[in-house]
């Protein structure tokens, strides 16, 4: 039973999986990118982002481990029909690849599916690459409906804002201004309503008192 035992055989001995992972690292850092099944990506991707962590150091130790890890294969080209050596796999290594990612903590490859298959044994492909100087993270972190009207109340429309977060909370502003304004009045005008009523209904209410009493008077003098 192969209990606690890490890796994937890949139907091969262990000397041809050991081989087959140098030539393939080797022809990644001379090419860049390469394209392979699954599995050979996903165990070849830890052992070349190893050894440009190791290249990143640039020391004469660093540089002993890594030959020893993958060898040092010459880097050919053709022209007009003969073998030019360009250089070796560990030179490019350490003076290209290594310093491209000084800044960067981890993952220098990754891995891009394929819509083809092997013909065969209908593999998945993929592509291993080396990713750029300049590529970041696409992922953002997301923020909550609450998390972003907190930030907007913490920060001043003058400290730290965005034109266009300034320009809302001015509109924002200039509408609760207007809204208010326009309750005043209408509250205003009520009671201007209200007061100019009141002399009316004061002055009716006292000539109907007027009235009654005469007609009282008068019954009351007829009865005597």
């Amino acid at each position: 039973m192969r209990h606690r035992v890490a890796g994937r055989q890949l139907g091969r001995t262990s000397e041809h999986r050991l081989a087959m992972r140098r030539n393939m690292v080797a022809s990644l850092f001379e090419h860049e990118t390469i394209a392979t099944t699954v599995q050979k990506a996903k165990e070849v991707k830890p052992f070349a982002e190893k050894l440009i962590t190791l290249a990143k150091k640039g020391t004469l130790p660093a540089r002993r481990r890594a030959i020893s890890l993958l060898g040092n294969r010459d880097i050919v080209a053709h022209e007009d029909g003969k073998r030019v050596r360009k250089g070796t796999v560990i030179g490019k290594l350490f003076s290209e690849i290594g310093p491209r990612y000084l800044d960067r903590p981890g993952g220098y490859t990754r891995i891009i599916h394929r819509s083809l298959r092997r013909l065969g044994d209908n593999g998945q492909l993929v592509l291993l690459q080396l990713i750029a100087k300049d590529e970041g993270p696409k992922k953002k972190a997301k923020t909550t409906a609450r998390k972003r009207s907190a930030s907007k109340r913490k920060t001043a429309p003058g400290q730290g804002a965005r034109p266009e977060e300034i320009a809302e909370a001015q509109e924002s502003a200039d509408l609760e201004q207007t809204t208010e304004s326009e309750d005043t009045l209408r509250a205003e005008q009520v009671d201007e309503s209200a007061e100019s009523k009141r002399p009316d209904q004061a002055e009716h209410a006292s000539d109907k008192e007027a009235g009654k009493t005469p007609d009282a008077s008068g019954q009351a003098e007829e009865k005597g």
